[in-house]
């Protein structure tokens, strides 16, 4: 119903202008009275996602920030290129992630109890340490990649842009936990690693998801799920265990998307395989697995860890362990490419890794 002229009158006589413009209230709202509650989980994404605001397009023109729902305008300024497609960014598991991370976020600096930190033999720290420099090297990286195709999310589409927020700040939080592992006991920062190759060339939604989520961000969930195995203290422990929690939530966001794609656009599965080659031939190089997977010295630094010390005997159990490791992550992989329908992947995966597979 919209508002009468003769109350738009008065209001244009007590504003004290006639040339005031009310006209955006002489229009019948999109949807009177319309009302949303709040649910068991308070009121999400999902639950104000109804009638015509939980329409999302399949694409758009809309290259402005208006959100989803609102009415457009002839002078709205274009930001800048946005993705016509829903397809191009699209997963449907965004509201719920979002709200999940919005409710389980931790503090890296009271939710890990560090006066509980135990003094532990030399070798194990200096292996901490070294393992900690190349988690903070990849998490900072896995943080720079979404926020680099946060700005090209359409309003339509929001729900994409708010869950690559939450990934942005997991990954922050995630890159000072394990600095501030590695200073804890007063042994540092140690050697660098080449940086997850493949990751920051990405230039298209789809070859991110593939690359990031399903390859990199997937490979180190597996890790951090293991961290029992290596964790030299329930300090250790529960910081893993933390961390896994939102890489979790990262490796659904990409697994979704990625489902989506194959679905609603099959001519896209070479290119996709295309990408997945190019990240599987790299991590057979000793530089990639060093900034994706843990080799070089992060790689003996795990087995020290796995195997509680440098003997020998220690050692060889390590790197028995760390093979198990190896083989967690590459048959998650696979059975994140079944979800997401590119179970054909098991005949083109690159040799190195698919000799780990079951």
């Amino acid at each position: 119903m919209a508002v009468s002229p003769g109350i738009l009158e008065e209001l244009r006589k007590e504003s004290g202008g006639e040339d005031l413009d009310l006209s955006w209230l002489d229009r019948p709202l999109a949807e009177r009275g319309l009302r949303v509650a709040p649910g068991k989980r308070g009121l999400t994404l999902e639950d104000i996602a109804t009638s015509s605001y939980g329409a999302i397009p399949a694409s758009t023109s809309n290259q402005s920030g208006r959100m989803r729902g609102a009415a457009p305008r002839s002078d709205a300024q274009h930001t800048q290129m946005i993705w016509p497609s829903k397809a191009a960014s699209w997963s449907e598991s965004a509201m719920l992630l979002y709200e999940e991370a919005v409710q389980r976020q931790w503090s890296s600096a009271v939710d890990v109890p560090w006066a509980d930190l135990p003094d532990l033999p030399e070798e194990i720290e200096v292996a901490m340490s070294q393992l900690c420099t190349f988690l903070t090297q990849v998490e900072f990286i896995a943080g720079d990649v979404p926020g680099k195709f946060a700005p090209n999310v359409s309003g339509e589409y929001f729900e994409v842009g708010l869950f690559l927020a939450s990934q942005i700040m997991d990954e922050a939080r995630h890159l000072d936990v394990f600095r501030k592992r590695a200073l804890a006991n007063g042994i540092g920062l140690l050697q660098a690693g080449p940086g997850a190759i493949g990751l920051l060339t990405a230039q298209d939604f789809t070859e991110m998801a593939s690359t990031l989520h399903l390859v990199g961000e997937g490979f180190v969930q597996s890790m951090f799920r293991m961290g029992e195995m290596f964790a030299q203290s329930e300090v250790d422990k529960r910081m893993f265990r933390l961390a896994a929690q939102d890489e979790s939530r990262h490796v659904a966001f990409g697994v979704m998307h990625m489902k989506y794609v194959v679905e609603t656009q099959p001519e896209r599965r070479d290119e996709i395989h295309t990408y997945l080659d190019r990240m599987e031939g790299q991590l057979g190089t000793g530089s990639a697995q060093a900034g994706l997977t843990g080799g070089g010295q992060t790689g003996e630094a795990l087995a020290i860890l796995l195997g509680g010390g440098t003997d020998e005997a220690q050692l060889r159990e390590g790197y028995l362990k760390l093979l198990a490791i190896r083989k967690r992550q590459v048959n998650e992989y696979m059975h994140r490419l079944e979800v997401v329908g590119l179970g054909d992947r098991r005949q083109r995966m690159a040799p190195m890794m698919q000799a780990l597979l079951n």
